[in-house]
């Protein structure tokens, strides 16, 4: 059998070129045996290929085998031909398998096995004098050769199909998100629906997380599979279902490693707006250093000051309202007054107990009594104007203690 010359255009880089011309006719008449051997083998020691009564499955992975044995068969006939259209069988084998859900391990495996009962029968071949000895080293790197490129072209259609897939997920779960946070509320119908895309199994309840993921954050967390997460806000968001659920909050600040984030509460199905909105108000107070700056805080153990500092023009007009009289009195004195008066309303008015939590002598909050006593006269003894004077000292304190701001 005679040697072809070697080529120098040749992609594979010589193996192909270097076979015996001819060698492609002396095997063509075994390609079906070697199919129904490779087929076999593959349906016998692969699990993922086992599916004994689905005929058109099995028809596929024959017709597969006995495509990749004649490409190899015409890649030796022509060792200088264009692989683009072999490259391009593969890249579909790849996204089919992607498509199947299976892992490419799978067919890396069969591709092995395929290529060692090919191996044996060549050999078996030689064995039997059908074949000359001296082509085993040529044919055996040729056959490599093509596993090779067989194994990354397919890998190529694998990945770009998985990259596929995830994104139309990413946006369809970015979507559900929206969706979750709409006011007002969409449709349990419209959820579901499109939950199930997302691939999202719907919970009863929700809560959503504001994350402060700014520029100089780390790089994006990574959350657990059943948590719908945005990170291009902002805020970034987090949507937890069933957020009561036994370490779903360990789960949340474990995945945000430190990140400054909001939980909202937990809502019902079509109320995840209140939940965004209470979440969003709370990371709010975090970045101005009412609440701790850093790791989860969540929304109901700070609801009285979530409360208090929804709306600053509406704690500035109870303040005039109620506080005018400290107007007479100049700082630093108005601030001690204030502070003093503020601690009397949560004490049940008791006189020692307002000395002993500003650390001052029971006399000095007497007189400061005296001096409240003259500023306000009956609005001291007046209920609504004693709890309306307290929570507007307590959201002024707040607003000081953050930014400054708010002096009384």
């Amino acid at each position: 059998m005679p040697k072809r010359a070697a080529r120098a255009d040749d992609p594979a880089g010589g193996p192909f070129a270097a076979l015996p011309a001819g060698l492609h006719a002396h095997l063509q008449p075994y390609v079906t045996d070697i199919t129904e051997e490779v087929v076999e083998a593959i349906r016998t020691e692969i699990p993922e290929y086992t599916r004994p009564s689905d005929d058109a499955y099995a028809q596929g992975v024959h017709r597969g085998v006995d495509h990749a044995l004649r490409g190899f068969l015409e890649r030796m006939a022509r060792p200088g031909s264009d692989l683009k259209p072999v490259k391009a069988t593969y890249e579909r084998i790849g996204r089919g398998e992607a498509e199947e859900g299976r892992s490419l391990d799978a067919f890396q495996s069969a591709l092995r096995l395929g290529a060692r009962v090919t191996w044996r029968r060549v050999n078996a071949l030689v064995d039997a004098d059908l074949l000359p000895r001296n082509v085993l080293a040529a044919f055996g790197e040729a056959l490599f050769v093509h596993l090779d490129e067989m194994a990354a072209a397919t890998t190529a259609g694998y990945t770009e199909a998985r990259l596929h897939t995830a994104g139309e997920l990413h946006q369809r779960r970015s979507r559900l998100i929206d969706l979750l946070t709409a006011d007002p509320p969409a449709s349990v119908e419209a959820i579901a629906s499109l939950a199930h895309t997302a691939r999202w199994p719907v919970p009863r309840a929700v809560a959503v997380v504001a994350i402060d993921a700014g520029p100089g954050a780390a790089a994006r967390p990574i959350v657990p599979p059943e948590f719908l997460s945005r990170f291009e806000g902002p805020p970034a968001l987090l949507v937890v279902p069933d957020p009561e659920g036994p370490g779903r909050a360990r789960a949340v600040a474990g995945a945000l490693q430190g990140l400054p984030a909001a939980m909202g509460p937990t809502v019902g199905l079509r109320e995840g707006a209140r939940s965004l909105r209470w979440a969003a108000e709370t990371l709010e107070l975090m970045r101005r250093g009412v609440l701790a700056g850093t790791g989860l805080v969540r929304c109901r153990d700070h609801l009285s000051t979530l409360l208090l500092l929804r709306d600053d023009a509406l704690t500035d007009a109870l303040a005039e309202r109620r506080l005018r009289p400290l107007e007479q009195v100049r700082p630093p004195q108005r601030e001690r007054l204030a502070e003093t008066l503020l601690s009397w309303l949560g004490s049940g008015h008791n006189a020692s107990e307002v000395a002993v939590r500003l650390a001052v002598h029971p006399q000095t909050v007497r007189y400061r009594m005296r001096q409240l006593d003259d500023l306000f006269g009956a609005q001291l003894q007046d209920p609504v104007a004693r709890f309306e004077m307290q929570v507007a000292l307590r959201a002024l304190e707040l607003r000081r203690a953050a930014d400054g701001y708010g002096e009384v």
